[in-house]
C-alpha cells in the first residue's frame, strides 16, 4: 500500500485564480493574403434580401467601396475566388454596420458555400456573398 507524504514544501499554489485567456480581438483589416490558394479579385457582388417585404436585390461594388443596402452600410475590404482547377467558391470580408451604430454588426468572411458559418444578425436584413468579379 502506497504511504501518503507531505506536500513538497518547494511547491506554493497560486493565490489567486488563473484567468481564462482572452479571445483575440477583431482584426479591423483582413488578412493580407487570402487563406491557401484563393485568388483575390476586385469587384464583388452580394445579395440583399428584406425579410419584410421578402424581397431580394443584387448589390454590386468594387473593394474598398462602401455599399448601402436599406439602412445598412457594407464596406467590402477583400474579396476572392478558388482556382478554376478546384470546386467554385466565393468569400468577401465585409464589415457591415447599421445606421447610427457605433460598431459593425459583423465582421469577417463570408464564403458562399456556408452560409451559416458567418452570418449577419440582422432583424430586417440579410446580405449572402454571390460573386468576385476581377
Amino acid at each position: 500500500m502506497p504511504s501518503l507524504t507531505a506536500p513538497d514544501p518547494a511547491y506554493a499554489p497560486p493565490r489567486q485564480p488563473i484567468a481564462p485567456a482572452r479571445p483575440a480581438p477583431l482584426a479591423s483589416q483582413p488578412p493580407t493574403t487570402v487563406p491557401g490558394d484563393w485568388q483575390p479579385r476586385q469587384g464583388v457582388e452580394l445579395r440583399g434580401l428584406d425579410k419584410v417585404t421578402a424581397r431580394s436585390a443584387p448589390i454590386v461594388g468594387k473593394v474598398g467601396e462602401t455599399l448601402r443596402y436599406g439602412t445598412l452600410a457594407i464596406l467590402v475590404r477583400g474579396c476572392a475566388v478558388r482556382p478554376p482547377d478546384q470546386s467554385p467558391d466565393v468569400a468577401a470580408y465585409l464589415e457591415i454596420t447599421d445606421r447610427g451604430a457605433s460598431t459593425p454588426l459583423f465582421r469577417g468572411w463570408m464564403i458562399a458555400s456556408t452560409p451559416s458559418v458567418a452570418i449577419l444578425e440582422h432583424p430586417v436584413y440579410d446580405i449572402r456573398v454571390a460573386a468576385c468579379h476581377p
